[in-house]
């Protein structure tokens, strides 16, 4: 048997250390993307990456704030292997360490130095995550400028686009690779780095993966019938200055969300209700379904905020799509353009109140805290990716 050492020390209180290795929400937070587990001896703790490599364990043993051993046994591994997590602290701190056993033989060549090198820098990204609540794999990951949609069969047969499988803009960045290599809105990439593009998200991570700002990378899409291939340069990931203040988050929020609603309701100005209802299509969502969507955007953020702050986020087999029904029942709730900007501008309000009651504890859980601050702050790409669909749609509605 052949054990490796992987280890760092993090400059926080003990609980989060141990928490980093017990609760689904910290897990996926510094090392994977899904994670459900249960954590107690023969308890699940199942891990999935993009790119469909996972592992399917289950705890051993699990000694509050002292040690956490468990079983390892990914897809790509000819047997399980055990792993032991030890916490200690130490100035002011926790040293985190990680043995990994592995068997020996043939079957198991270059095994345990992957294990180690990969503890290792997991454990580099988990010592940010808990210090600094930044997440390295999306800090150090290009920028495509891009503001993703959904992708029906429906929507692919009015676009005229031949497949079904691929990413659909709702629009693009200003000033980022995206629009400086052409592409717009309803462009569906299918393509980029040699990697295909499917309807599930995680495709697009697995596609730019080693790739850093400043590269050029090659994109397929299909804008209509036609295939079109472009060269775009990724752009490095601004990442902004999260306050770690509840009430100057809000109010940082704040300075960014008014400018986007003030821009949605000039939109409006001398419309008439019943051609904010109207669609341009059947299958199109009105002016005011658009809004709808919005409203149900930030009344999703508050409902995230929750989880976060629970400790139990919930775990998804993806982003979804949008559902016609429920943005025409707000709609049909709130039956006027006055209604429905009062209510956008409420949930908005009633979002960054909710910030701003953040509870102390909350924000000491650096990793959730940043990660919803890191969102709170960027708001203007929604909005104003939607402005330009409610704007096609009044003037639709004006037919």
């Amino acid at each position: 048997m052949t054990t490796v050492t992987a280890e760092t020390f993090v400059q926080v209180p003990l609980k989060f250390a141990f928490r980093a290795f017990t609760n689904a929400t910290s897990l996926r937070e510094w090392l994977c993307d899904v994670a459900t587990v249960a954590p107690h001896p023969h308890g699940r703790m199942y891990l999935w990456w993009a790119g469909d490599f996972y592992s399917s364990g289950h705890y051993l043993e699990v000694e509050e704030n002292k040690r956490v051993k468990f079983r390892w046994f990914s897809n790509i591994d000819p047997a399980p292997t055990e792993v032991t997590v030890t916490f200690a602290e130490k100035d002011g701190g926790v040293n985190v360490r990680m043995d990994h056993e592995a068997p020996e033989g043939e079957a198991w060549k270059g095994k345990p130095e992957s294990f180690r090198e990969n503890w290792q820098d997991s454990l580099r990204n988990l010592k940010s995550v808990l210090e600094t609540g930044m997440d390295l794999r999306i800090a150090e990951r290009p920028m495509l400028g891009i503001i993703p949609g959904d992708f029906s069969p429906e929507q692919a047969a009015a676009l005229g686009v031949p497949v079904r499988e691929g990413l659909r803009l709702d629009g693009t960045v200003d000033g980022m690779g995206a629009q400086r290599a052409g592409l717009q809105r309803d462009d569906v990439l299918v393509s980029m780095a040699g990697k295909p593009i499917t309807n599930d998200f995680s495709s697009l991570q697995v596609a730019i993966a080693g790739v850093k700002g400043g590269d050029v990378v090659e994109v397929e899409l299909y804008r209509g019938a036609e295939k079109k291939k472009v060269s775009m340069q990724m752009s490095k990931r601004p990442m902004p200055d999260v306050p770690f203040n509840p009430a100057e988050l809000a109010k940082q929020a704040r300075a960014m969300f008014e400018p986007a609603l003030d821009e949605i309701e000039k939109t409006f100005a001398g419309c008439t209700d019943e051609q904010a209802m109207k669609r341009p299509a059947p299958n199109e969502w009105s002016a005011l379904e658009v809004v709808a969507h919005l409203i149900q955007g930030e009344r999703f953020n508050a409902n995230y905020l929750s989880s976060l702050i629970d400790g139990y986020e919930p775990t998804t087999d993806g982003f979804g799509s949008n559902v016609n029904a429920s943005v025409e029942a707000t709609v049909r709730a709130n039956p006027s353009i006055k209604q429905m900007l009062d209510a956008l501008r409420r949930m908005v309000n009633e979002l960054l109140i909710y910030t701003e009651l953040i509870p102390a504890e909350f924000v000491e859980n650096k990793g959730s805290y940043y990660r919803f601050g890191l969102g709170l702050l960027q708001p203007g790409f929604h909005l104003n990716a939607h402005n330009e669909q409610i704007r096609n749609a009044l003037e639709a509605g004006k037919k």
